[in-house]
């Protein structure tokens, strides 16, 4: 036949082969059709050399010329079938050194257990290239149990290996960057189990990761209340929503706290939905610590510089004004004319005083009582109701004392900082600033009723929420800035007492 073939044509050749199989159970004569007929072997070889695989059998009690390998040995290591064949030790031969001892144990296993020998070997090549070979081979017993023949396959897994070593280097490199670098490294499941723990975990957590395994982050390292946090962020994580960067405490096996930086994001699997979290943290224990020291020692100069303005040259002004009041009223005594200029003198002296009071109060606006917050609080209400014309009240139904001088300073200025924000950027005619208690913390908060914060605008950026939050995890308390409805913004810092 020449030319293509038609459908039509095509369809009546399948029809016709079909009907061999479906004609009527007739006699014939089955000795002429064994002759026409394709012999078991040579079937056999037409199904195996179609495989892409080096097949090979060869018979137990029987020579050489018996065995059998398929025609793929020579596309694969270069040697014909018959120069395969015709060696009989030639596969032993060309074992890779390194792997001719075990395959010497996993075959003479196979001999004496029957069982089937399934494992992966390296074979040189006649052009000395090194062919890794995934081969299943099973030892066939006659009846009466003695071994007949071996028959087995054999496939190129040379590619595969290379991928494998590939990525395992790959993958040592990535071990190696995580083991070195000093940020906290760990791969979680959806359930928040670890996955990978690196050596910086290890260090700080004062445990080895094979203790850690499988096991829940959120249950070992943090406090209750850090535990909850953490669990909240998994869940908006692998529900898709975005999770700031944040700070929590973590446990250690010695009983230490470590504050760390937590940064997480998710890698997605094959299949949507979170596969495994990833968490970096960065343990800013002693940045924190100096940043506090660093605070302190600024407040504590601020406190002295304003307790001298007060105690000092507010003192020794005071006494000048005292006498140049007495000069002036010694020169009126007389009618002199000087006495108008010492009228004046004094006059400028008391202003100098006032200044330095006032510049006292900023730099000391809280006494050192524990009832100093509520009357900075409230005299600044005063003070803001005076210079900006706005109406501004203090609340504080029950009396919060704090003994803690550094804690007073810290929520004085977020209170300050919050009304001058809310001045600036809000223009309210109502400031309403509250202190109280509640479920065992203090709660520091400042309502107004201006435009309210933008929630197209990203305002973690703004330096003064920057500096209020900052302040607030000073004291170990947490700042939350929200909109009030249509109008106003809420800023509120609840704090340890």
């Amino acid at each position: 036949m020449s030319g293509a073939v038609t459908p039509p044509e095509a369809e009546a050749i399948l029809a016709e082969l079909a009907g061999v199989f479906f004609c009527d159970s007739a006699p014939r004569d089955t000795h002429d059709d064994a002759e026409h007929s394709p012999n078991v072997e040579a079937r056999y070889r037409a199904l195996v050399e179609q495989i892409p695989a080096v097949v090979f059998m060869a018979y137990l009690d029987r020579g050489i010329g018996e065995a059998y390998v398929s025609p793929q040995i020579e596309k694969t290591l270069g040697f014909s079938q018959s120069e395969w064949l015709e060696d009989p030790v030639r596969w032993y031969q060309q074992i890779h050194p390194a792997d001719k001892q075990r395959w010497s144990v996993e075959a003479a296993q196979m001999f004496l257990s029957g069982q089937p020998l399934r494992s992966a070997y390296r074979v040189i090549s006649r052009d000395r290239r090194v062919i890794w070979f995934h081969c299943e081979a099973k030892m066939i017993r006659r009846e009466d149990g003695r071994p007949w023949f071996i028959h087995g396959v054999a496939f190129d897994i040379t590619e595969l290996k290379q991928t494998e070593a590939a990525l395992e280097e790959e993958r040592n490199v990535a071990s190696a960057i995580l083991d070195t670098v000093g940020a906290l490294v760990m791969v979680l499941d959806p359930e928040g189990r670890i996955v990978r723990f690196n050596r910086a975990c290890e260090r700080i957590a004062g445990c080895k990761f094979a203790e850690v395994q499988g096991r829940r982050l959120g249950e070992m390292f943090f406090a209750p209340e850090a535990s909850e946090r953490f669990q909240s962020a998994l869940h908006q994580l692998t529900a898709g929503a975005p999770v700031a960067d944040h700070e929590s405490y973590w446990l250690t096996r010695s009983g230490g706290r470590r504050l760390i930086s937590w940064s997480t994001t998710v890698l997605q699997g094959p299949r949507q939905g979170a596969q495994y979290i990833i968490a970096t943290g960065i343990d800013i224990t002693e940045r924190k610590r100096l940043e506090h020291a660093v605070l302190e020692v600024s407040n504590s100069e601020q406190r002295r510089i304003g307790q001298d303005l007060h105690d000092g040259l507010g003192q020794h002004l005071t006494g000048i004004a005292f006498m140049s009041k007495t000069l002036e009223q010694k020169l009126a005594d007389k009618l002199l004319p000087e006495a108008s200029d010492a009228a004046k003198i004094v006059k400028l002296v008391n202003e100098a005083i006032q200044e330095t009071r006032e510049l006292a109060r900023g730099l000391l606006p809280v006494q050192s009582d524990s009832l100093g917050l509520m009357s900075a609080l409230q005299h600044w209400a005063g003070e803001v109701e005076d210079l900006f014309r706005i109406a501004c009240r203090f609340e504080c139904d029950d009396p919060v004392l704090i003994h803690n001088q550094a804690a007073t300073n810290h929520l004085y200025r977020i209170a300050q900082e919050a009304v001058h924000n809310a001045i600036k950027h809000g223009h309210p005619s109502r400031i309403t600033i509250a202190l109280s208690c509640a479920n065992g913390r203090g709660v520091l908060s400042i309502r107004d009723d201006g435009e309210g914060i933008s929630e197209a605008a990203d305002h973690r950026n703004g330096m003064g929420l920057h500096i209020m939050r900052y302040r607030a995890g000073m004291i170990g308390g947490v700042l939350e800035v929200v909109r009030c409805g249509e109008r106003g913004t809420l800023v509120t810092c609840l704090f340890p007492k």
